[in-house]
């Protein structure tokens, strides 16, 4: 038997809509789970920038194991974390929400699932520095 649901396909949003890249982000939701015994946080994602991407979601974990804590960091420092609660070990997640910074992502698949990884982070006081097209060769240059 085949039944038909009207509209059912728009709400299958793959996060394979945000091609790899940078972008301007903002924290919408985080979410704490342990899964085979990494605990990570789970974050959805607002594209702020580049203009054609903005207002779609995406979401990527950040492992906080002993091992990947150095990306975790890397994370929480770029996006402007309380520098008090991180000085304390601290992760308050409602001060997670609404961060805002720059992220690299590409998408790879893992035994058969679609994942985001998040490469690199940045302030958001950098985008304008990152987005931007590198500068036009000196004339000078042409003539060499």
């Amino acid at each position: 038997m085949r039944r038909r649901f009207q509209g059912l396909a728009s709400t299958v949003q793959a996060d394979v809509e945000i091609p790899d890249g940078v972008l301007l982000v903002r924290v919408d939701q985080v979410r704490y789970s342990r899964e085979r015994q990494k605990p990570c946080y789970t974050v959805q994602f607002s594209v702020l920038e580049p203009g054609p991407l903005a207002g779609r979601g995406f979401s990527g974990r950040l492992y906080c194991t002993t091992k990947a804590l150095w990306k975790f960091s890397w994370f929480l420092r770029d996006f402007g974390y309380d520098s008090e609660l991180l000085g304390r070990n601290e992760i308050e997640d409602k001060s997670l929400v609404g961060l805002r910074g720059v992220v690299k992502i590409s998408h790879v698949v893992v035994n058969g699932r679609a994942l985001v990884n998040l490469d690199a982070f940045a302030p958001a006081g950098a985008w304008e520095s990152i987005s931007s097209p590198a500068p036009p060769p000196l004339s000078s240059e042409l003539a060499s």
